[in-house]
């Protein structure tokens, strides 16, 4: 097949987002597919990517990190038409989404849509908390209109599903769950970095605790309430570290609060890391947390789990199915619990290492070819229908 992929979010920007359409990519293209990237265009940008189609773009308005497409050329419609797509997998709903809808009927081939953002928790960013409620039936409208406009959608995670349903998106969804290359994760030992090196360059003991968390750092995020449970955490383990390897616009306010609270030389700001470097980092930490609840699926939570890391988690529909408390892994409801599952697991080996040991058996289903094979499914089943129609 020649797949084409919309997006406006793409390297060198890193997100779960991004991780997932690479991971695509680069699956198709194993299984013998032509895989084409059609995206926004990037002042960070040097060099070419084969494969990858750049389009012309400015700054969100409301999110200046982020970048939407600007109008589309003729050039850009027959660079489209040349490469003869079979099918268009959009992956997001505004500007590079809707030039993908646009060129998938012109071209007579059906287009598929993921749904990787719950925009209802990021209505802030636009309304800043006012006109609330009219931002969120927005977004449902958006939202439906997008996805009854594709021939099939796909869901992250049944809380995505579950969400689309109450939309009233009536196209075929499919819960597909972005795989991650567990090869990268878990493999033994990373020669080309020594941990006890890199422990050192980031002011970390040889023997102390590390709690991890991998991320954006902006308010959906909630990094502010791991950083609140660190003074409970150092009254049991006082030698714990507190790393946080991300970067985005609340990082003066969390260093502030690290401050205010006392801690701040037990919390460590590593800053954002390359993507192909950050399996290394994850080999650092004792427990992974995550406090989000505005995940499609989380997939730090799985790459944590596949680098033979515990997790402590919040409740969240969208890790229902991923992890099971005291089983696998920790989950917690509030900012206590956060702390004493947090102390639990770095304190108990025993404990520890069982989370570790089942949550690998859980890890299959959160490969990287599993995903690519079920949407391949997708695009099969929609290409026999439209043959047979």
């Amino acid at each position: 097949m020649n797949i084409g992929i919309f997006t406006d979010s793409y390297y060198p920007e890193i997100s779960g987002l991004v991780t997932s359409i690479d991971i695509l990519q680069s699956q198709l293209k194993e299984r013998g597919h032509n895989v084409y990237i059609f995206t926004t265009s990037n002042p960070g940008i040097r060099g070419k990517r084969r494969g990858v189609f750049r389009l012309p773009s400015m700054p969100f308005l409301f999110l200046k990190s982020r970048r939407v497409g600007l109008f589309y050329t003729p050039r850009a419609v027959k660079c489209v038409k040349r490469l003869n797509l079979d099918i268009i997998h959009t992956q997001t709903e505004f500007s590079l989404g809707i030039f993908g809808k646009i060129m998938a009927k012109k071209l007579g081939i059906p287009v598929v849509h993921t749904y990787h953002t719950l925009y209802k928790d990021y209505v802030h960013y636009i309304s800043k908390d006012k006109f609330k409620r009219l931002s969120n039936d927005l977004v449902k409208i958006l939202s439906r209109n997008f996805c009854n406009g594709c021939d099939a959608v796909i869901a992250p995670t049944q809380k995505v599903y579950d969400l689309l349903m109450d939309y009233g998106v009536k196209k075929s969804i499919s819960v597909i769950p972005t795989g991650i290359r567990l090869c990268k994760f878990n493999s033994g030992g990373h020669p080309e970095v020594n941990a006890e090196e890199l422990k050192q360059s980031l002011s970390i003991g040889s023997n102390d605790p590390v709690i991890l968390f991998v991320g954006r750092l902006a308010k959906e995020k909630r990094v502010d309430i791991i950083i609140r449970q660190m003074p409970y955490v150092l009254q049991s383990l006082p030698d714990a570290k507190l790393l946080i390897v991300g970067d985005g616009a609340l990082r003066k306010t969390l260093e502030s609060l690290a401050v205010q609270l006392n801690v701040n030389k037990s919390v460590i700001f590593a800053g954002e890391q390359a993507w192909d470097k950050i399996h290394i980092y994850y080999k650092l930490g004792g427990v992974f947390v995550s406090a989000s609840v505005t995940e499609t699926q989380g997939l730090t939570i799985i790459e944590a789990m596949a680098s033979g890391i515990p997790v402590a988690a919040i409740r969240d529909r969208n890790i229902e199915d991923l992890i099971k408390d005291r089983w696998n892994g920790r989950i917690f409801d509030s900012e206590r619990e956060l702390g004493e599952a947090v102390v639990e697991t770095l304190s108990d080996k025993t404990i520890s290492q069982m989370y570790v040991k089942n949550a690998n058996d859980t890890l299959y289903e959160y490969s990287s070819l599993k995903f690519s094979m079920k949407v391949e499914e997708v695009y099969t089943k929609l290409l026999r229908e439209k043959i047979l129609t």
